[in-house]
C-alpha cells in the first residue's frame, strides 16, 4: 500500500500523555468536578411534561397519532411501563424527538461496518460528514482517506472532525494531506495549547463515532477508524488472532448501527453543533437537510451528550430505562465503572425479579478502567445481577436491550468519563424486530463468555484486589 505521510511514530509520547490524563487530571484547564443527574428529578420533569410526542418526515405528529403508535408497541411487547415511563423521562431530559419511519440495520464488528460505510460513501452525491475519536495512519485509515478524497474530487463536500487525544498517534501530516485535497478538517479540543480556539479543555474529549452521507444515511456506534477492527470476532479466537507486528492480539468485538430515514436529520444537527462549537469555518451549503421519506418501521431517538451541558442525556436515558424494566436487561459494555445511582438501579432491578445480565471484557486495552469496573462486581453479584466476561476477543461494544422493545447502540461507555467528560452519541430504537436482533447478538456474545460466580469471585487473588482499590481511587477521571 502506498504511504503518503511520514512513517515516524508518536506512540511513546501518546502513552506518556495518556498517563498524564489519568494521574494528573487537575493540570487540565477547565476540569471542574461535575456530578451526575438525579433520576428522581428527571422523573418529576417527565410527569410535568405530560404525553410523548413523536415526529415523522413532515414534522410532529398529533397527540392522537403518537399515542396510537406507542399503543401498538405496547400490544406487541405486553410491557407498557418500559414505554410509558422511561420514554417520558427521555422526552423531558433529552431534547430530541422520537422519530418514526426509520430503517435501523445492526452492524457487528469492523468488516461488516466498514463494508456498509464504504458502500454509502461511494454513493454520496452532496456531502459526507465524519466525526470520530480515532482515525489511524494505517491500512483502514488510508482506505477511508482514499475514498474521501476520491469523492471530494467528484464534487462531494467532505468534512471531518477528529479528537486530538484519540488520534494523538496519527501524524499531523495525515490530516494536512486531507486538507490539501479539499477536505475540511477540524481538530476537537487540541492538545497543543497554542492551537486552541477557546479554552484549553484537554480533559473534555469527542468520543463520538458518527458518519452522515447526503443527510440521508447515518452510522453510529463504537467503531473507530483503525485496523484493529480488520478481523471479525466471530471468525477468530485469541489463539488464531491476527498479528500486527507486536505479537498476537485478539480480534476486536464492537457494534455499530446504520440508520436511514427522518431521524438522520437529528444526527446531522449534532454534527453541525459540534462543528460550530469548535469554531470550524462555515461549511459550504451542500443540502445538509434534504427532504427525508419513510424508510422503515423503527422509531429512533438521536441522543448526543456533551461535556459542556448540564447533564449527560444518555445517562438519564439509560438509568430511566433500567428503572422501568419489567422482564430483562441485557447490557454489553467495554468500560463499566458505574456511579452510585447506576449501580443502585441495576441492583434494584435484579432484586425485583428482572433478569439483569452484563457482558463485560475479560481483558482490556486500559487496565485502570478494567480493574475499577471489577471493583463493583461483588455488590452487583450479591444483588442477583449476572456478570459474564467475554472471551476470545477484546470487547469494545456499547449496547443495551431492555424488555424486548428498547435498544441502544452508541459510543457511550458506562463510566464517569463518558457521562461527564466526553461528547458521546447514541441511537435509541423502539421496536420488537430490532430488539430481537439485539438479543440474538447478545446471546451470541454470551455463548463466548464465562460467568462470574460470587463465591469464586470472593476468592480472587490479593493482587487483583489491590489493583481494583488503586484504580477505584481514580475512577472519576478514567
Amino acid at each position: 500500500m502506498k504511504t503518503r505521510v511520514p512513517a515516524f511514530c508518536l506512540s511513546s509520547w501518546a502513552a506518556f500523555f495518556r498517563a498524564c490524563l489519568v494521574f494528573f487530571p487537575l493540570f487540565a484547564a477547565g476540569c471542574v468536578v461535575s456530578s451526575l443527574p438525579s433520576l428522581e428529578r428527571m422523573e418529576r420533569r417527565a410527569d410535568a411534561n405530560g404525553s410523548v410526542q413523536l415526529e415523522g418526515p413532515r414534522g410532529p405528529l398529533s397527540a392522537q397519532q403518537s399515542a396510537a403508535i406507542l399503543e401498538k408497541l405496547k400490544e406487541k411487547n405486553g410491557s407498557p411501563s418500559v414505554l410509558d415511563r422511561h420514554v417520558a423521562v427521555e422526552e423531558a431530559a433529552v431534547n430530541s424527538p422520537l422519530v418514526i419511519g426509520n430503517k435501523a440495520t445492526l452492524l457487528q464488528d469492523g468488516p461488516a461496518t466498514y463494508k456498509a460505510m464504504f458502500a454509502a460513501l461511494r454513493k454520496a452525491k452532496h456531502h459526507i460528514n465524519l466525526e470520530t475519536y480515532i482515525i489511524e495512519d494505517d491500512e483502514v485509515g488510508h482506505k477511508f482517506t482514499d475514498l474521501l478524497i476520491a469523492m471530494r474530487k467528484k464534487g462531494v463536500t467532505v468534512s471531518v472532525i477528529y479528537d486530538s487525544v484519540g488520534s494523538l498517534r496519527t501524524p499531523r501530516e495525515f490530516f494536512d494531506y486531507l486538507r490539501e485535497n479539499g477536505i475540511s478538517v477540524l481538530e476537537f479540543n487540541p492538545v497543543n495549547p497554542l492551537a486552541v480556539r477557546k479554552a484549553w479543555l484537554v480533559n473534555n474529549r469527542d468520543h463520538r463515532k458518527l458518519m452522515i452521507v447526503d443527510g440521508k444515511t447515518a452510522f453510529v456506534g463504537g467503531i473507530n477508524i483503525s485496523s484493529v477492527y480488520s478481523s471479525g470476532s466471530a471468525s477468530q479466537s485469541t489463539k488464531t488472532a491476527k498479528k500486527n507486528g507486536k505479537g498476537e492480539e485478539p480480534p476486536w468485538r464492537d457494534t455499530h448501527i446504520q440508520l436511514e430515514g427522518p431521524v438522520v436529520a437529528e444526527f446531522q444537527k449534532l454534527f453541525m453543533q459540534t462543528w460550530e462549537k469548535q469554531g470550524g469555518k462555515p461549511l459550504a451549503d451542500a443540502d445538509f437537510y434534504p427532504k427525508l421519506e419513510v424508510r422503515g418501521r423503527d422509531i429512533v431517538r438521536a441522543i448526543g451528550s456533551a461535556s459542556d451541558e448540564a447533564y449527560s442525556r444518555i445517562y438519564v436515558t439509560l438509568v430511566s430505562a433500567i428503572n422501568a424494566a419489567e422482564s430483562h436487561v441485557q447490557i454489553t459494555n467495554a468500560y463499566m465503572v458505574p456511579d452510585e445511582q447506576l449501580l443502585s438501579v441495576l441492583q434494584e432491578a435484579a432484586l425485583r425479579g428482572v433478569d439483569v445480565k452484563l457482558v463485560v471484557p475479560s481483558h482490556t486495552d486500559f487496565w485502570a478502567v478494567f480493574h475499577a469496573g471489577r471493583a463493583h462486581y461483588k455488590d452487583l453479584l450479591k444483588a442477583g445481577v449476572k456478570i459474564y466476561e467475554r472471551q476470545g476477543a477484546l470487547l469494545h461494544s456499547k449496547t443495551a436491550s431492555i424488555d424486548g422493545v428498547w435498544s441502544c447502540v452508541g459510543s457511550t461507555n458506562l463510566d464517569w468519563r463518558s457521562f461527564l467528560h466526553n461528547n458521546e452519541i447514541d441511537a435509541v430504537v423502539l421496536g420488537d424486530e430490532f430488539a430481537a436482533q439485539m438479543e440474538a447478538m447478545f446471546e451470541a456474545d454470551l455463548s463466548q463468555s464465562t460467568p462470574i460466580d460470587l463465591e469464586t469471585w470472593k476468592q480472587r487473588p490479593l493482587g487483583d484486589r489491590i489493583k481494583e482499590w488503586a484504580a477505584g481511587l481514580w475512577e472519576y477521571w478514567l
